[in-house]
C-alpha cells in the first residue's frame, strides 16, 4: 500500500473548543515524531500546530513525516513552521511548559489533569483565550529561558525508575487530558439563555482581552530597559529580576489595557532618567 502524500491533504478543520489551543514543538529532530504529534493531535481533535526551528526545514513533507501521521494530513497541513518562539506564542495568553525538572525561579510544577481542570472552568466562557502547549527537543527537553517564560511547568505522572517519554506520547497525553478538561469530545457547552435575567446580564458584559504572549514579552523588554535607564537593574548582574516578573505577571494575567498602562509608566521612567541626566550634565 503506498504511503500516502501531500497532494491527498485536505483542508484543516476548526478544532470545536471553548478556547484556541496549540501545540508547539521546540527544535525537533526526528521527523517521525513531528507526525506522531500530528496524529495524537487530531485524535483528540486538535489542529493548531507550530513547529519552532525545527531540524529539517522541509519536516511536515518528509516521508516518514507523512508515515508517522497515520492519516493526520490535514494537521500537517494546517502545521507552521517559524524561526523563534516569539512567533509560535503570537495569539496565545497561557503557555504550559513540559519538563520533568523544575526550574529554579521558573514556573510552578503541577501534574496536568487538576491544572487543566481549574483553567477550563475559569476560563470557559472567554472564546478567545488561547492555550499553548511546549515541547522541548528530543536531546535536550527545553530551554531554562523558555520555561521561565510558561505560566506553569507539566509533569506527566510517571514511574520514578524511568520516567522517558517518547514526544508523541507526551503530545498525546496531554493532548486526551486537555480535551477531556474541556469536557470531551462529545460533549457541548449549552447555549446562554439571553431571555433570562442571568443570561441578559451575562451577554452584556464586554469581556476584559487579556494580554497574549506576545504583549507580555513587549512589556518585559521595554520594562527591561526602563529599569536599566533608572539604575534599578545592573545589567552586568542581572541576577533573576526579569525571569521574576515574568511570573509575577503570568500569575496576574494582565489585560492588553494594563499592558498599555504599565508600557506608559515604562516610557516615562526612561524620559525622566534621561532628563535628569542632561541636568546634571549641563
Amino acid at each position: 500500500m503506498r504511503a500516502a502524500t501531500m497532494n491527498q491533504i485536505l483542508p484543516a478543520k476548526t478544532d470545536k473548543t471553548p478556547m484556541k489551543t496549540r501545540f508547539i514543538l521546540l527544535n525537533t529532530s526526528h521527523a517521525g515524531n513531528v507526525g506522531a504529534a500530528a496524529r495524537a493531535m487530531k485524535v483528540m481533535g486538535f489542529s493548531d500546530l507550530v513547529l519552532v526551528a525545527p531540524r529539517w526545514d522541509n519536516v511536515l513533507r518528509r516521508e516518514e513525516t507523512i508515515q508517522r501521521a497515520s492519516g493526520a494530513l490535514d494537521v500537517l497541513a494546517n502545521a507552521r513552521v517559524v524561526a523563534t518562539l516569539d512567533e509560535a506564542m503570537d495569539g496565545l495568553h497561557h503557555l504550559c511548559a513540559t519538563a520533568m525538572t523544575p526550574r529554579d525561579f521558573g514556573p510552578p510544577t503541577l501534574e496536568p489533569r487538576p491544572h487543566f481542570a481549574a483553567l477550563a472552568a475559569e476560563h470557559r466562557q472567554n472564546a478567545d483565550f488561547g492555550v499553548g502547549f511546549l515541547f522541548g527537543s528530543e536531546r535536550f527537553g527545553m530551554r531554562n529561558e523558555d520555561v521561565y517564560r510558561c505560566h506553569t511547568c507539566l509533569s506527566i505522572p510517571t514511574d520514578p525508575k524511568f520516567g522517558s517519554l517518547n514526544l508523541g506520547a507526551a503530545v498525546q497525553v496531554l493532548a486526551y487530558d486537555w480535551r477531556e478538561a474541556l469536557g470531551g469530545l462529545a460533549t457541548m457547552l449549552p447555549p446562554v439563555d439571553v431571555g433570562s435575567a442571568s443570561g441578559a446580564a451575562l451577554a452584556a458584559q464586554e469581556p476584559t482581552p487579556l494580554a497574549d504572549a506576545q504583549q507580555l514579552a513587549g512589556l518585559l523588554g521595554h520594562l527591561e530597559q526602563s529599569l536599566k535607564d533608572i539604575g534599578f537593574l545592573d545589567p552586568e548582574a542581572p541576577k533573576k529580576l526579569m525571569p521574576r516578573l515574568n511570573q509575577l505577571f503570568n500569575r496576574a494575567q494582565v489585560t492588553q489595557e494594563e499592558i498599555h498602562i504599565l508600557r506608559g509608566i515604562a516610557k516615562t521612567m526612561s524620559q525622566v532618567a534621561k532628563t535628569a541626566a542632561e541636568k546634571s550634565k549641563g
